[in-house]
Formats: structure tokens, sequence, C-alpha cells
């Protein structure tokens, strides 16, 4: 890979790991609702699952879903179906997790399965891989694309999950807390719409 496509990846990767998006926004709401450390496994879960979807597509997933578009469907209306019901379990959240026994935050593997039916994350691994990958050595292609995408999205979603844990304390009460829920809802349901069209 020459050093101008390189040059193009990382900031196509770190566009796209930073700007909002289903990931972000959930990461920002668990920071609030359960502070950094118990959104660590959220966040390592979304790595590992984007991770081997951008290695599953880069060597012929998506290739499938080209030739198979009904298929694609069905992932979007799935993946849509989920971020609804993750919308609407933040926004019905009324408390903040204490670090022990209030709520749960996304487990590791949920995160990483829920990488599989997000649409932002197959929008980002089809374009990556159709304007990264090599086809004259496509492994080792698929794999630098995937480490870079990994290295650079680590820090900027822990970089939301950060921020929401920052507004822990402001929004311990409990008006400011609903609203901020219900507003992370709304825009988690707003970040889907472009992909679904």
């Amino acid at each position: 890979m020459s050093p101008e496509v390189l040059l193009s990846l990382i900031l196509f990767a770190f566009t796209t790991s930073i700007t909002p998006g289903p990931n972000n926004m959930m990461l920002l709401a668990s920071g609030v609702n359960f502070g950094m450390r118990r959104t660590i496994p959220h966040m390592i879960g979304i790595e590992l699952g984007f991770a081997s979807l951008l290695i599953a597509v880069g060597l012929g997933l998506g290739a499938l879903f080209q030739s198979l578009p009904a298929l694609y469907l069905v992932l979007k209306v799935a993946g849509g179906l989920y971020l609804l019901w993750i919308a609407w379990s933040i926004g019905m959240s009324r408390a903040l997790g204490d670090g022990k026994t209030s709520g749960a935050p996304m487990t590791l593997w949920a995160a990483a399965a829920f990488q599989w039916v997000n649409p932002k994350a197959w929008v980002m691994a089809v374009s990556s891989m159709a304007a990264f990958a090599n086809p004259t050595d496509p492994l080792f292609s698929v794999l630098v694309v995937s480490f870079t995408f990994v290295a650079l999205a680590l820090p900027c979603q822990g970089g939301w999950a950060a921020f929401g844990a920052l507004l822990r304390d402001w929004l311990s009460h409990p008006v400011r807390l609903k609203w901020f829920n219900v507003s992370m809802a709304v825009l988690l349901v707003v970040s889907l719409w472009p992909m679904l069209k």
C-alpha cells in the first residue's frame, strides 16, 4: 500500500470513526449512564466486531450482498429494528448506574455482534474495502485496512464515552438525565435514517 493510499485510509478511518453514528451515540449514553470503566467492554466489543466485519467483507462477504440484494435488505431491517429497541431502552432509562447494581451497559459480545447488524458499520466496511483493498494482495490489504480502523476507532470512540462520563455529575439530576437519554434515543434513530435509504 503506497503512502498516499495509506494516508487516505487513515483520514477515511478517522473521519468515519469520530463522526456521530449509532456506536458513538450509544457510547456517549453509556458513559453518562454507567461511567467510563463499565463502558470499556462495550468499546472493545465494537472494535472486535467491526474488525471481524471488515475482514469478512474484504474476503468476499461484500460480494455476496451485492449479488443478493434481498439478503442485504433483511440485514438492514434487522439492524434498524435492533437500533430502535436500543434507542427505546436508552430513552426510557431514568437512573444513573451506580457502578455495581443499577442497569447494565452493553456487553463486549453484544457490542461485537451488533456490528454485524449496524447499517453504518456495513457502509463503512463495504466502502473502505472497495476503496482501499488491493485485489493483487487481498489478505495483506484487508488486514491493513482492519488494523487501521481499529487503531483509530478505539481512541475516537473512547472520546465519546469519556465525554459522557464527564457529564455524569451534571446529569445526576433526574430531569436532566431524562432529557439527555431521550435526546440520545432520538439522535440514535436519526443517525440510522441515512443508512436505511
